[in-house]
């Protein structure tokens, strides 16, 4: 009887759920096998990053995605459409970088130091350079829905620019999340890389997760909104793995002083959800 018992309990253990990989550098991270996949300490910041958000000028959407649970938390502006700035130089990376796999395109070395530039340090010339030199919104535009962006709209306004592109903090959350679980590995490993080492001039947003989330990202950034207030973006990823992924869209609704509010913003939003979140 005793080895019976003994046999049923082992069997039982095998059938049980595993507790998921939060790892060592994660002990808090969501219990998948019912209870909140984000955990509790986790939920108790975005809903502080959430208030936090809704206190700010202007309107915020955020996207929250555990990759590991699957797990997303989607602020109530997560959908509204706001002006994508820098952010499509991303989606523009994903496209020649594919294309130049399927031999549609041969990139040259002067392309790459484009694509470097454009990722590193949001450099305009250069997205404009590949951009027109490689079919824009006639080539890229058609192709960025596949890689998440399904909300975007082109405007009017700047016809045919991928600056002037109407998006969401959804299409951003879904582009970052193309990124990291579609590309082959070597194109993956390549922006993630560049992503994590962006000039000081995109140091904030995402970035604000601090050196131990070891955080990635693309930010966009512009002054020339419908009414001339600022335009504060973030997209990118922070924790062991790549694990979390964030996406911040902020129309500051404010034009003197809005750079820097909105900036404050979006890093501060990073900020409350993982600084000290994660152990060294």
């Amino acid at each position: 009887m005793g080895k019976l018992l003994l046999i049923a309990l082992l069997a039982a253990f095998a059938l049980a759920p595993s507790p998921g990989p939060a790892g060592r550098n994660d002990p808090r991270g969501g219990d998948p096998r019912g209870g909140d996949p984000f955990g509790p300490d986790l939920r108790a910041r975005i809903a502080r990053a959430q208030a936090y958000a809704d206190s700010r000028p202007g309107v915020t959407g955020i996207v929250l995605r555990d990759r590991w649970t699957g797990a997303v938390h989607r602020g109530p502006a997560a959908g509204t459409l706001i002006w994508a700035c820098s952010t499509p130089k991303l989606a523009m990376a994903v496209d020649l970088l594919l294309r130049a796999d399927s031999g549609a395109v041969t990139l040259t070395a002067e392309d790459r130091d484009l694509l470097h530039r454009m990722l590193h340090s949001s450099d305009d010339a250069a997205a404009h350079a590949l951009w027109t030199r490689y079919g824009g919104e006639a080539e890229f535009g058609r192709r960025f829905p596949s890689y998440g962006m399904t909300d975007m709209r082109f405007s009017d306004r700047h016809p045919h620019h991928w600056g002037w592109i109407r998006t969401t903090a959804n299409d951003l959350d879904r582009l970052i999340e193309y990124v990291l679980t579609r590309l082959p590995a070597r194109h993956r490993d390549y922006l993630v890389r560049e992503l994590r080492t962006v000039d000081v001039n995109q140091q904030w947003g995402v970035w604000g997760a601090g050196p131990a989330a070891r955080p990635g990202n693309k930010n966009g950034w512009a002054d020339d909104n419908d009414d001339g207030s600022w335009i504060m973006n973030s997209v990118g990823f922070a924790g062991p793995g790549e694990r979390y992924t964030l996406a911040l869209m902020n129309d500051t609704r404010v034009i003197s002083g809005g750079y820097e509010a909105g900036q404050e913003t979006t890093t501060k939003i990073a900020e409350i959800l993982f600084s000290g979140y994660f152990h060294p």
